[in-house]
């Protein structure tokens, strides 16, 4: 269905002709356009670069950098909340990737919207605790997954969140940024939002490690699930997010296996 991995088309052109482009996400900072894209009566996602000429953020060489590094991690790690990556098709304009659809709603919304009760972001927010947790303990066993492997967190947001609200499913998308680690810290203020970022990220030259991938863990659920913190959850959340690295936990997988460890008490 998706061969030849080659073409010499523009994406929107190739994608077209071989099936229907339902939907078109076009306002990336990154710079990336995707599509939704129906072929054989099966539903895609499919992500490319972007038109060369076309620099936001990040030029068109850095956008095609990332894409090689999604599949490097789509290829290593597979878990159920990970849409799998069904192929890669060189185009005219780089690498298209082409991921199963996940249905859902994104978590993350413009910031003049959070506060809106009909946003998916407070809808997320408000979901019963059981499931809002459930959705949490997701995040949680991609990123012992993750963690274990060695990957360091890059640009995790509510944005990289997938929600489906009638079926209650949670997707986590556009993990590109995330790398083998630890490294260090050379752009000063690093790509991300704010609301999730360690305070490391935002000094030159300080080390990035799990320790920072810890704390992006627990803003997390800060943001989504802090009028339930209680007890040992409360403790673990706490610790995650010391402004010190050194009173963090040490990695992923060691603060995956306090919060399970919280969950059952």
């Amino acid at each position: 269905m998706w061969t030849p991995a080659l073409t010499d088309e523009p994406p929107e052109n190739h994608l077209d002709r071989l099936g229907t482009i339902f939907a078109r996400f076009d306002r990336q900072d990154s710079g990336n356009v995707s599509y939704g894209v129906a072929v054989g009566g099966e539903r895609y996602f499919v992500k490319t670069a972007g038109h060369p000429d076309h620099t936001p953020f990040l030029d068109h060489a850095q956008r095609v950098d990332l894409l090689h590094n999604a599949v490097r991690l789509a290829r290593t790690h597979r878990h159920p909340a990970l849409p799998a990556l069904r192929a890669v098709i060189d185009s005219a304009h780089g690498p298209m990737l082409v991921y199963d659809w996940a249905a859902g709603e994104l978590v993350g919304v413009p910031r003049g919207q959070r506060d809106d009760p009909a946003s998916s972001f407070q809808r997320f927010r408000s979901l019963r605790s059981d499931r809002l947790l459930a959705a949490l303990d997701t995040i949680v066993d991609v990123h012992d997954l993750l963690g274990g492997a060695g990957e360091v967190a890059g640009d995790f947001y509510d944005g990289c969140l997938l929600y489906d609200f009638t079926t209650h499913r949670l997707s986590l998308i556009d993990l590109d940024h995330y790398r083998p680690g630890p490294s260090r810290n050379e752009m000063g203020r690093m790509f991300g939002s704010s609301r999730f970022m360690a305070p490391e990220e935002f000094i030159r030259g300080a080390l990035i490690d799990q320790r920072t991938s810890v704390f992006t863990m627990g803003r997390t659920a800060q943001i989504f699930f802090s009028e339930h913190l209680r007890g040992p959850l409360r403790e673990v959340v706490t610790r995650a997010c010391h402004p010190d690295p050194a009173e963090r936990h040490n990695s992923l997988p060691e603060f995956c296996a306090a919060w399970r460890k919280a969950r059952r008490n």
